[in-house]
């Protein structure tokens, strides 16, 4: 039989579940709402729907890189609690979604989520997920790098990952920039890369601590210089000590190398995701106030 818009749309808005799962479950139920609302039921895609308004901060950062480590995938994968990240299902998942992500080149998640990885896409497949471990799962973010030279790569307990593209310079470097981004979190590769806007919004903030002090205006612009100064080289990652010998900075050490970074990645799981505090106190509370 026919299934028309309307009711794929009916369907979607009531089960939270995508368009085209929606369509076959419909045909599979004659174009009955109710019955292949059923059918979702048993098979866990109208429970993963349900979870999918739960945050999911926790997780984990997988890098793949090709055969000749001159390109690499970098994917944040989330769940809700870290013991689901480490579950084996999680893990499995997630090196399917990394192995894709540098088979494709991927840096759009949803385009990511839509290849095909044996009989499901990877869309279906993190659904059945959600419905066998009971948590929301979400692949929140995907990127690509590629390198000229070489591609270096640093993972640390699974919630930090840095992808760093070199000209010039070995495996070796690659790897110790790689591990020294993961430790530092430069923002920028050079300092003059740092927008005029945020150096003036720091400009204001030093002026305003340094005239605190009541010393003349001459010196005031002196500390400001020093103060921006610094500040640059804090962000930017050639300017900053290395991590393994502070008495060198990452730049001197490019330059010792014949070597300059083209480009970096770095992921940490859960950053900027809003986590929901409970409070197991004021939850008591105020079920004892609603029923009171």
């Amino acid at each position: 039989m026919s299934i028309t818009a309307a009711q794929v749309k009916e369907l979607r808005e009531r089960t939270g579940v995508g368009m085209m799962e929606c369509k076959k479950a419909l045909v599979e139920a004659g174009g009955d709402i109710d019955a292949a609302i059923e059918l979702m039921r048993k098979s866990g895609m109208a429970k993963a729907a349900k979870k999918a308004g739960r945050v999911a901060a926790e997780g984990a950062v997988i890098i793949q890189t090709t055969a000749d480590n001159k390109s690499g995938a970098i994917v944040e994968i989330n769940s809700e609690t870290d013991f689901v990240a480490r579950d084996d299902n999680f893990r499995s998942f997630a090196d399917k979604v990394a192995t894709a992500a540098v088979e494709n080149q991927a840096r759009d998640v949803a385009a990511l989520m839509a290849e095909k990885v044996g009989e499901n896409t990877l869309e279906e497949s993190r659904e059945q997920l959600i419905a066998k471990i009971g948590e929301n799962i979400n692949v929140r973010r995907v990127d690509f790098l590629q390198s000229a030279d070489v591609l270096g790569s640093y993972v640390h307990g699974d919630r930090i990952g840095v992808l760093v593209a070199l000209n010039g310079g070995d495996e070796s470097l690659a790897k110790d920039i790689a591990m020294h981004i993961a430790a530092m979190k430069p923002q920028f590769i050079n300092p003059e890369e740092v927008s005029a806007d945020l150096v003036e919004k720091e400009k204001e903030i030093f002026t305003a601590q340094a005239k605190e002090s009541g010393k003349p205006d001459d010196i005031i612009e002196k500390m400001i210089g020093g103060r921006i100064n610094k500040f640059l080289a804090e962000v930017s990652l050639t300017g900053q000590p290395f991590v393994k010998d502070p008495n060198v900075t990452i730049g001197n050490l490019l330059k010792s190398n014949k070597a300059s970074v083209a480009n970096f990645i770095c992921y940490e799981v859960g950053e900027g995701i809003e986590k929901k505090e409970e409070n197991f106190r004021d939850e008591v509370m105020a079920q004892v106030k609603g029923t009171a």
